[in-house]
């Protein structure tokens, strides 16, 4: 992803712009006050989401899973989840709906995961890095 600020260019060089950043993957036009924040989230984003995988990995780990076959079924587990919002353009919360059922593992999970403090975790680290 990139982050573009348009810096008062024309509707017409805007359009321009992203054509060309979109022929290398995807661009989205932000407003200059919000490069930090886009590249929080776009660049140091690459780092928060490893760090989840290799979290998620010494869990499986830890439950009795070898380290390949752990790094293999998370990575395909964030590829489907990227993909789900990325094709679907559905809220994540939608997407976390339709897989979690009333008294089970999932929601179980999740509320331990929140909280431990996974939400504010990400948000506070995102948002230092934007500063």
């Amino acid at each position: 992803m990139t982050a573009v600020a348009h810096n008062n260019a024309s509707v017409e060089q805007q359009t321009a712009i992203i054509a060309i950043f979109d022929r290398l993957g995807k661009a989205v036009m932000v407003e200059e006050r919000l490069m930090g924040a886009a590249t929080a989230l776009g660049s140091c984003g690459t780092a928060y989401a490893l760090r989840y995988i290799r979290a998620a990995m010494e869990a499986g780990v830890e439950l009795g899973l070898y380290p390949s076959q752990a790094q293999s079924i998370v990575a395909q587990t964030v590829k489907g989840a990227a993909c789900l919002l990325i094709e679907g353009g559905n809220h994540p919360e939608q997407e976390i709906d339709k897989v979690t059922t009333p008294g089970g593992i999932t929601i179980k999970g999740l509320n331990r995961m929140e909280a431990l403090g996974f939400s504010s975790a990400v948000i506070e680290g995102i948002k230092a890095s934007a500063k």
